[in-house]
Parts: structure tokens; sequence; C-alpha cells
């Protein structure tokens, strides 16, 4: 499995053999009929390593170009000590973890030092690993980049200021969208082929300029802008336009021009298109090596430095990454991260990027702790789980390396 190259800059549109010579026309159907399998958890295990990787997979896609040096991960001294992960009245160590949970990378950085990497179901360390929804966060913290440009004048501002959706989004704000407290009524189930999600997915397959705007702009309202959570993946592809609209730039070489390039990455990335040189699917799609997704971790701990000065607004993952309130209720989600729901004081302040099977990007300010995990689980969903509760490993983690 090999890593994406080096040799061109930001911009490239790339496809694998699967899509080449397709055009616009839309994807494969037997692809079609593969994707349709691993959204509804009905795939034997090595299937669902092989989906996970490799570079630029069935869709179109757009390469994050690196730029010149590396930015080093040196070792921690000692490594990583012992864990015990407890939860449900039972304790599992890091090798029950890594086994049960099917985990294919795994690095833990302990103040920008490796205190472990481990690779397993045949992945290495220049294996391009598919993020899914980590890429959600990636794109979130774009919107903070181009705040601070500029580019957008307030996270309170319309949404339709700057992506004509229209619809039931007329009255949603920036903020609303990144919090997914639109109100507009989406149902998340990957593996039920009639929700909102599995629809949006029929939509990608037709690799149609403008569909997503279009399906996400017919939706329709189901309370009032702010007055619920509802997690929506098309809220998510929706920042992918928004950007667009802000920046004039697609969001894979606006990611690339502002901090990939920049940050020492050691491998390009790609990011899927909705078309042939469309717009990047923002929500979903990315992907990359463990060490750059740890390498981008890192740049989160360091509140968004560039050449030693911040690119974010100041105070940034302070509140993207921080429950907020709606109608009294406290959501477990900032601007499009995760907040672990686990109640255990060695997670407090932390917050994490999340994909379905398994992929996490877990970042602790406090204990200045940076942990990827990349897996190939038995099922997206998040309510048919039967793993090792990830909230407790990363707890464990942190005690071990205080």
């Amino acid at each position: 499995m090999s890593a994406a190259g080096h040799s061109g800059g930001a911009g490239r549109v790339t496809r694998t053999n699967a899509v080449d010579g397709m055009g616009a026309g839309g994807m494969d159907p037997a692809e079609r009929d593969e994707l349709r399998r691993w959204y509804g958890g009905q795939m034997v295990p090595a299937a669902v390593v092989e989906r996970m990787s490799g570079p630029g997979r069935v869709f179109p896609c757009r390469t994050i170009a690196r730029g010149v040096g590396t930015r080093p991960l040196p070792p921690a001294d000692g490594g990583l000590p012992p864990l015990a992960i407890r939860h449900g009245g039972r304790t599992w160590d890091l090798y029950d973890y890594l086994s049960v949970n099917r985990v294919a990378g795994l690095l833990v950085l302990k103040r920008g030092r490796v205190a472990a990497e481990v690779y397993d179901l045949g992945i290495g360390p220049q294996t391009q690993w598919w993020s899914c929804s980590l890429a959600k966060s990636f794109a979130s913290t774009l919107v903070g980049v181009a705040l601070a440009e500029g580019h957008i004048r307030s996270l309170d501002d319309p949404v339709t200021d700057y992506v004509a959706v229209g619809g039931a989004y007329a009255d949603v704000s920036v903020r609303q969208l990144l919090r997914m407290a639109s109100g507009v009524r989406w149902s998340e189930d990957y593996v039920d082929p009639r929700s909102d999600r599995r629809q949006l997915l029929e939509k990608q397959f037709a690799w149609q300029p403008g569909a997503i705007v279009a399906h996400m702009g017919r939706l329709p309202r189901q309370v009032p802008p702010g007055a619920a959570w509802n997690y929506s993946t098309g809220e998510s592809y929706l920042v992918g336009a928004l950007m667009e609209g802000a920046t004039g730039m697609n969001l894979a070489d606006y990611l690339s021009a502002r901090i990939w390039s920049r940050i020492g990455m050691e491998e390009d990335a790609t990011w899927w298109l909705e078309s042939p040189g469309g717009m990047t699917v923002s929500g979903s799609g990315m992907t990359a090596t463990l060490r750059d997704y740890a390498r981008f971790g890192r740049f989160v701990l360091e509140g968004g430095m560039v050449d030693g000065r911040p690119i974010l607004p100041e105070g940034w993952f302070a509140e993207a990454g921080a429950p907020y309130l709606a109608c009294g209720t406290r959501v477990p989600y900032g601007y499009m991260w995760w907040i672990p729901v686990l109640d255990d004081p060695d997670l407090a302040g932390s917050f994490q990027a999340e994909g379905i099977y398994g992929q996490f990007i877990h970042v602790n300010p406090r204990e200045e702790l940076v942990v990827v995990v990349l897996s190939a689980r038995s099922k997206p969903s998040m309510r048919m789980r039967l793993e090792i509760n990830d909230d407790a490993f990363f707890a464990a983690v942190a005690r071990a390396l205080r």
C-alpha cells in the first residue's frame, strides 16, 4: 500500500483505476454496491481493511499537497507504560484494546514525542487511511482560519451569505451549522438504506456538480434553529460549499495552502470531490497517513500555530472543542469536534475527531497528549458498538503517561 507521491502541487485532481476514464458519468455500479455493503456493515474483516486503505478510492479526489521538509516525531523516553483500561466493572490492557477493537494504527504523542506507534492488519507508516468523519474536524478548523483571515465576517452570519442553499437553511447561522444545530430534519443511520445519510450517499454516486447543496436545500425543518442537536453528515458537506463561497478556493486547496504544506507533513493526502474538479466533500473521504494525522493533532494541541504565529482566532479550540447547551441540554459536541462522554477526570478538557469504524484524533490539552487511532471494526453505527470503550482507553493513556 503506497503513500501518495510528493511530485505535484495543490489542486491536482486524481482518481484510482476504479474510476479512471468514467468522466462525469458517475460511479461504476459494482463500486456502488460495494460501498453500500461497507456502509451497511456487511463486509468480512479483510475487506473492511482493504476499503479503508489506499489513496483516493472510489470517488474523484483532489490532492492535498505537502510542503518542503518534515516535522520530526522523536521517540519519548520509556515508551508507553502498561495500561489499565477500566470500564463497566472490567479492566483490559493495551493488547486487548488493539485486538478487540481491530486497530490498524495507533500513535500516542506526549509533549510532541512518540510514546507508542503500532501498525497491524497489514498497514504501515506510508499507508493512506480513510479518515471517515475525522474530515469534519479538519473542515471546521479551516472555517476558523477563514474567520481569522476575514473571509467569514462572523460565525453568526447566515449560512446563505456564503452559499446559495436556501430552504430550511435560510435562517441558520454558520455557528449553528458547525454545531449541527440547524433544526433541519436528518437521520444519520448508516445501515438503513432509507436514512438521510444513505440517500445523500446515493446523490454522491452521480458525481453531479451542485447535487449535494440542492439535496440539502430540499430537506424540511423539524425544530427552530438552535433548539436541538442532530448529528448530520449532510451539514458537514455544506461546509465545503460555504468555504468555497467565502474563500474562492476549493477546500482541499485551502487546507494545503494554509496548513498541510506548512506544518511539516510527511506525505500528500487526498480528499473526495463531489464531481471531477468539483466541490470537496468536506465531511468525509479524506485519506492520510497515521503520522500526518498525528501532526495535525499536534497542530491543534498547540493552538493552531504556523511558523510561530497563530492562524486561528484566539481561543478557537477552547470554543470549538467545548460542549454547548441546546434548550438547556448539554451537547457533547463543539464545532464538529466530539467531547468524550465518559465521566472521568483524566479526560477533563479533552476533545476528539471521530469517524465511523473506529477513527479518532484525541486531543487532551491539560495532559499535552494526542492519540490517533485508525481501526477497521465490524460495524459503522454507534448504536451497534461491540468494542472496548474508546474514552476509557484515552483516560488510561493519560493516567499511564502522567
